[in-house]
């Protein structure tokens, strides 16, 4: 059976990170910021840097690459919107919904990549942008690798087609839902408002709004040997739901999450993933407020 959780990430140092109004159309996570735009480059890199040093320090194998200083790509920092890596050395590329964003997929980076991961077969779905059709890497999915099932909510980020076609390629069963914020705005990505982890699922339930979609993916959970954390608006809105297991050897497996995500947890559910994870918490609010995702975004598994 496959592992639900990966030992090895692959993360990207930005460097123009931003504000980016393409992606803000659809990404209510985002905002604006005067004192937080002044500098948001270096903010963000030194945010980053952090990040990799605790990831690090807790046993976990990171590959860092460098952004390319031009074009600029205000969300480089979040890879794992544009490319995953499956295992048995294959690479997917993803398509983008902003056209800004779509060049992340750098040729010169991906072959650095490459040669980096020994990687034999790239499945690339990026074509699927002429028709206007996108799926967002493991934000648009939030994947349960034991039981073979994609979980995706619906939005103008994540089509149908294209989760039909990857989940044809990995033989994995496409589960489709909707998702609404407390605005009633669809929410833009899975993964910010469940992740899945090897024992528990920390999922907003309350942002699945059709009773029986509510009930279809709460049994589709349990049945799949998962234990439901559920968390409320408030902590989606603060990155609760949009955090990583890691797998460690010597160790519990390590949980990542934001220092604003843990904050936002209340004591028993805090107890709860302590009990067989080591929870790691990491300030990173320039790259949150300004980038509308949290650390689950800023790291691809490497599987």
């Amino acid at each position: 059976m496959r592992s639900q959780c990966s030992q090895r990430i692959l993360m990207l140092r930005p460097r123009a990170f931003g504000y980016n109004p393409e992606t803000a159309i659809s990404n209510s996570f985002q905002n604006l910021e005067n004192d937080l735009e002044n500098k948001a480059n270096s903010k963000a890199q030194a945010e980053f840097d952090h990040m990799v040093k605790l990831l690090r320090q807790a046993d976990i194998r990171v590959d860092v690459f460098q952004d390319s200083q031009k074009p600029v790509k205000p969300d480089a920092v979040f890879p794992n919107n544009w490319c995953s890596f499956p295992g048995k050395a294959k690479m997917i590329l993803y398509p983008m919904m902003a056209e800004n964003r779509r060049l992340e997929r750098d040729p010169i980076l991906i072959e650095s990549i490459q040669k980096t991961l020994r990687i034999k077969e790239v499945f690339d779905l990026s074509d699927y942008e002429k028709q206007s059709q996108y799926l967002e890497g493991t934000g648009s999915l939030v994947f349960d690798h034991p039981n073979r099932i994609a979980y995706a909510c619906a939005s103008p980020r994540t089509s149908l087609a294209v989760l039909n076609a990857l989940c044809h390629y990995l033989n994995y069963q496409a589960h489709l839902f909707e998702a609404f914020d407390r605005q009633g705005k669809a929410i833009y990505h899975s993964n910010v408002l469940m992740n899945i982890g090897s024992e528990i699922a920390v999922i907003c339930l309350e942002a699945i709004r059709d009773e029986m979609e509510r009930k279809n993916i709460i049994d589709r959970l349990e049945q799949s040997g998962k234990a439901i954390l559920e968390i409320d608006f408030h902590q989606m809105e603060n990155f609760a739901g949009n955090m990583l297991e890691l797998k460690r050897d010597s160790a519990k497996n390590l949980l990542v999450l934001s220092e604003k995500a843990f904050k936002a947890l209340k004591p028993a559910q805090l107890k709860s993933l302590s009990k067989n994870l080591e929870l790691l918490a990491i300030p990173i609010p320039t790259i949150e407020r300004l980038g509308g995702g949290s650390v689950r975004c800023m790291m691809t598994e490497i599987f």
